[in-house]
């Protein structure tokens, strides 16, 4: 199976449209366990953004992305666990909008609201971790968003980066400790 999904998405990246969506159920349920993990990540059970909504949201943002040179199945789901992750990302920063004013008539705050609110702003106190660890070093960036966003294995994560396993051992290290110092509190 993993052929034939490497073989749909050359496809695709040659200009065949329909190559993507016959791949879809190909994929379907591992990136529903790819986004079921990063939902429970963020914290975000039982609310408006599911997992189907997250699969369908990274699904439409990918589907048109014929640019993109896709080299594996590996590297598809580590693509596809990036988009989820700036998904749930954007969804956290329309909310902290929201929770400040955006627009929205002022409500009687419930207890449950304020640890929503707690969960946006560790969503994107991550997101800007991660993002300043890219710019440190880009690769240790794209080790954690496969390891912990794609929750992919050592060993798929060093496929998808074409990389050998030892180096991304050492990346996941270097980079889970360099989150930790980031995300410290003062």
């Amino acid at each position: 199976m993993s052929s034939e999904i490497t073989r749909l998405l050359q496809r695709h990246h040659r200009g065949d449209r329909a190559a993507f969506d016959r791949m879809v159920p190909l994929v379907y349920e591992r990136l529903r366990i790819i986004a079921r993990g990063q939902i429970a990540r963020a914290g975000r059970r039982g609310q408006t953004l599911d997992t189907t909504a997250l699969v369908q949201e990274a699904y439409l943002q990918l589907v048109d992305e014929d640019g993109v040179d896709w080299q594996d199945r590996g590297h598809f789901f580590a693509i596809c666990a990036r988009a989820m992750r700036r998904i749930l990302v954007d969804y956290a920063r329309r909310r902290h909008a929201a929770k400040r004013g955006g627009g929205v008539a002022a409500l009687t705050l419930q207890p449950d609201l304020v640890a929503l609110d707690g969960q946006s702003q560790t969503i994107l106190a991550v997101d800007e971790a991660l993002e300043g660890l890219a710019a440190f070093n880009p690769r240790l960036a794209q080790v954690v968003e496969c390891r912990y966003f794609g929750g992919m294995t050592e060993e798929e994560t060093a496929r998808a980066l074409g990389t050998s396993l030892r180096t991304v051992q050492r990346d996941w290290m270097r980079a889970r400790a360099w989150l930790l110092k980031e995300l410290a509190p003062a």
